[in-house]
């Protein structure tokens, strides 16, 4: 079962007033209806959501929906519920926003049909239940999307969703437009807008273990640079000091100096922390880890003045 069929069975059992239901209804109508002179047509993959859908327009408006299973002809396993209803359909229609009084279609429902928080909740439930899908955080990227017909609809449920700061964007389809959010952090909102909490603890679960696994490969990643770093230092003192070695010796260097130098060859692949902390414990005279650098510019400047002279 997919992350976005169990929130939308999750949704289904959700209990609502009655103007929430009609605000559901009216986003699962407006996004999903097809609808002629004689029919309404409602069409999901998902079982629970037609038996849902089934009851409350049952409830609602006393109507007998018909159910047809279909084989889904796009070579997907998921079968086609096809709900018919031939009874009321004007009323219900105007009922919903979908149609004007005079029968004309509306771009965008009317705003008392969304005119308070927990029916634009609602809305938004019936819009995912209709036309959403969230990838499951186990994979690799966080996706909420909506695939929506028409470009006034697409622009009203953005505004809905960016109502409650969830930054969607549209983009334009070859059929359609798609409505989307990107960040984890507004996908974990917008399902605790919609109410769907079990998916909600689900996805956030998995959201902060991957952003901790996340942390804990960048720390990693962080210190294997510094070790690198560290050893391509040390690395580079030592063929300072014994290019030193070779060509004079190290006695033209001041004493501090030298005493920097041999134990930087005694310790050759120790840090300048670790290396000012030993030299201070064992000489007995503090040296900080700035100090010893200090001490190892003036080698390398050394070294640079007689490869120079050589030149």
């Amino acid at each position: 079962m997919s992350f976005s069929t169990t929130i939308k069975n999750e949704l289904t059992r959700i209990d609502s007033t009655q103007s929430e239901k009609l605000a559901l209804l009216s986003a699962f109508f407006r996004n999903n209806a097809i609808y002629t002179t004689d029919r309404i047509e409602l069409i999901t993959e998902n079982s629970t959501v037609a038996k849902y859908l089934f009851q409350l327009l049952k409830d609602t408006y006393q109507v007998t929906l018909q159910i047809e299973k279909r084989k889904n002809n796009n070579f997907a396993k998921n079968n086609l519920y096809i709900m018919t209803l031939h009874e009321k359909m004007d009323l219900i229609l105007k009922d919903l926003s979908v149609i004007s009084e005079r029968g004309y279609y509306l771009v965008e429902p009317q705003d008392y049909m969304v005119s308070t928080i927990e029916d634009q909740r609602a809305y938004l439930r019936g819009l995912f239940l209709a036309k959403g899908s969230i990838n499951d955080p186990k994979t690799s990227r966080y996706h909420l999307e909506f695939s929506i017909d028409t470009r006034e609809e697409a622009e009203f449920d953005q505004d809905l969703l960016n109502n409650f700061d969830l930054n969607s964007k549209i983009l334009t389809r070859d059929k359609g437009y798609m409505l989307y959010v990107k960040e984890a952090e507004k996908i974990g909102d917008f399902l605790r807008i919609i109410k769907a909490t079990s998916a909600l603890l689900y996805y956030e679960d998995i959201r902060i273990y991957r952003d901790h696994k996340n942390m804990a490969n960048r720390l990693n990643n962080c210190e294997q640079a510094n070790i690198d770093k560290t050893i391509e230092t040390a690395t580079r003192q030592v063929e300072d000091i014994q290019y030193l070695i070779d060509e004079v010796g190290l006695d033209l260097l001041d004493d501090k100096t030298k005493e920097a130098a041999n134990y930087r060859l005694k310790y050759p692949e120790s840090s300048l922390l670790e290396l000012s902390e030993i030299i201070s414990l064992e000489t007995g005279n503090k040296i900080t880890k700035s100090g010893l650098n200090h001490r190892f510019r003036k080698i390398k400047e050394l070294v640079q003045r007689l490869k120079d002279s050589k030149k």
